[in-house]
């Protein structure tokens, strides 16, 4: 079999990638997958809800745990099922089980996430016991969400170290 053949199957199949994302191409019996329904709720931040069907909905989970380091923080590390997270510059859109993790400390927007691990310093966090939550957004901002609910996670974490922290 010549090269040429091969090259072009190739070459058809990338452009096929291309043209329809994940959207898939060719041999998915199902078709697309449902992107959800926008609804009228929306987070503290303002962003509308997308709601999908519990049948592999988008799940995450949240560890965090005191950083080796000796100047402390926390290592916190998301998990992630039905879902990918999107590379930085991905297009505005939609797709089903798509997106990124935003992190909240005690309902604080602290950082988004388009990889699983993140470092929080000591610095930000005051003593006493606080909340981590990860939530799971669509490329478009939109909220994962399931029977109304953002798909998100929750974690304490207990400080031992500075009265106060400096403004986020």
């Amino acid at each position: 079999m010549s090269r040429t053949p091969r090259v072009r199957a190739t070459a058809a199949l990338l452009a096929c990638a291309v043209l329809t994302g994940l959207a898939g191409c060719g041999g998915d019996a199902e078709g697309p997958r449902e992107v959800g329904k926008v609804l009228e709720r929306t987070d503290d931040e303002g962003r509308r809800f997308r709601e999908v069907p519990g049948k592999d909905a988008p799940e995450i989970g949240i560890v965090v745990q005191p950083d080796a380091d000796p100047s402390g923080g926390w290592d916190l590390r998301i998990r992630v099922r039905h879902f990918r997270l999107s590379p930085a510059g991905t297009p505005a859109d939609a797709v089903h089980g798509r997106g990124y993790a935003q992190l909240y400390l005690d309902g604080r927007r602290l950082a988004q996430l388009r990889v699983t691990d993140h470092r929080l310093s000591a610095t930000r966090v005051t003593r006493g016991t606080h909340q981590v939550t990860a939530r799971l957004y669509a490329d478009d901002h939109t909220v994962w969400a399931v029977d109304g609910e953002p798909v998100e996670a929750t974690a304490d974490l207990t400080a031992s170290g500075t009265e106060t922290a400096p403004p986020p």
